[in-house]
């Protein structure tokens, strides 16, 4: 007699497309290649990941940590993944048991892949490409205040109403920069410096289905962009042309630029639970910025500067290596220029300024080589990196060579930044 073959059964990686932000913190960290994405959809190839997890701490609202028992031989496709406006269902055991499914009562098997026999831990510079990534830690620093994340979603969005719409750099300039107000009026929206929300454009799009919501950094401090008031700020640069230079409108770039008083916008969030600042006194924080990256610093700065000016809070050093192609171009350049300079360290690159060589942050950073140096050996120091992704590589290198000639162990420290929660990169 004929025994039936029994078909292997695995636990498949999905990410959740209801509630994925399109943040790309997970494509850019898996060190195997296993995640892509389309102008819809973020998915995970079921032949390439190895079940590695690296991609899940670092994901701001737990889209990425949702897996699916199915047939090895069935996984779900790119393609279908693609089309998805929700997760499907678990198949319960007894329809994989129909299936022809191996299934114990320990659960499914792990999924079977090319890299699925390699530890994480096995990839190393010789082997793959320099991955920047890699150093960010996962978990904030350890006094850090708690984050509340995921009160709101796309399912049930919060109103915000906008108070304030200025542009915050010269006009003329390429590069139209907004800070945007929201009220929140009387509904709970509690951020902390370093988290983002999400904003719901209104419309459709080109399938008659609602737009996904858009990512934006918070730029005000815990209490409010007016003290004692429900409100934030975001800071929020026009887009009309994408990284390649091709003309493009930004569907909620613009939106939001556009924004009057009094208009009302859907949001969702807040969301992030490991870039935020340390609370504790004499702790030094090293922000590295380009352009809109700055919102997350302009938080922080300003919660040490309130802080320092009610005498409650003694700050160690503020250190800002802030980057944009000119000084016009650069957002809150006015504001930023009236800080004491004892309170904070303020270094700018600019890469289009006329007359000049083109320098980036990292050329300052090793510029400044003496004072990173004792900072990457202070426990107290915290690092954070915000910006275009196309920064992330440069900056890591630039920390890795000031180790370097100060005669520094760099892969150590790297180690004991990422493992205490003092190295954050928030790339886009």
């Amino acid at each position: 007699m004929d025994t039936p073959v029994k078909t292997v059964v695995i636990k498949q990686h999905l990410i959740d497309p209801e509630i994925c932000i399109r943040c790309n913190t997970c494509e850019a960290t898996c060190p195997v290649g296993a995640i892509t994405h389309d102008d819809r959809n973020y998915v995970v190839r079921a032949d390439v990941c190895n079940a590695c997890m690296a991609c899940v701490p670092p994901c701001p609202t737990g889209a990425i940590d949702n897996w699916r028992s199915v047939l090895a031989s069935a996984a779900y496709s790119i393609e279908e993944q693609l089309g998805w406006d929700a997760l499907p269902d678990e198949l319960t055991p007894e329809q994989l048991a129909a299936a022809g499914a191996a299934v114990d009562q320990g659960g499914a098997e792990a999924p079977p892949g090319p890299l699925a026999e390699r530890e994480p831990e096995a990839f190393s510079a010789d082997d793959e490409p320099f991955n920047a990534a890699s150093y960010g830690a996962t978990i904030p620093p350890w006094s850090a205040a708690h984050a509340y994340t995921n009160l709101y979603g796309p399912r049930n969005p919060v109103t915000a109403t906008v108070v304030g719409n200025v542009r915050v750099n010269e006009p003329g300039t390429q590069n139209e920069t907004h800070h945007i107000v929201l009220d929140f009026g009387s509904v709970p929206f509690p951020v902390l410096e370093g988290q983002s929300l999400g904003i719901i454009p209104p419309g459709v799009d080109a399938q008659g289905r609602a737009h996904h919501a858009r990512q934006y950094s918070v730029a005000s401090p815990r209490n409010g962009e007016r003290p004692g008031y429900n409100n934030v700020s975001l800071t929020v640069k026009r887009v009309t042309a994408d990284h390649q230079g091709n003309p493009v409108r930004g569907l909620c770039s613009n939106y939001m630029c556009d924004l009057k008083v009094g208009d009302k916008v859907q949001v969702i969030g807040p969301f992030g639970a490991s870039f935020l600042m340390p609370n504790h006194p004499r702790s030094h924080i090293v922000m590295i910025c380009t352009g809109t990256g700055s919102a997350p610093m302009r938080a922080m700065t300003e919660w040490r500067r309130r802080l320092r000016g009610k005498g409650r809070f003694e700050g160690g050093r503020l250190m800002l290596f802030f980057g944009a192609r000119t000084k016009e171009e650069l957002p809150y350049f006015g504001p930023l220029m009236s800080l004491p300079k004892d309170f904070i360290d303020i270094n700018l690159a600019f890469s289009r300024a006329p007359g000049a060589p083109k320098r980036y942050v990292q050329d300052l950073m090793r510029e400044r080589a003496a004072d990173l140096a004792e900072l990457l050996q202070d426990p107290n120091s915290y690092f954070y990196v915000c910006g275009l992704k196309s920064m992330e590589t440069g900056v890591i290198l630039a920390l890795r060579d000031v180790a370097l000639q100060a005669g520094l162990n760099w892969e150590s420290i790297a180690a004991t930044l990422k493992r205490e929660g003092r190295l954050h990169l928030e790339t886009y």
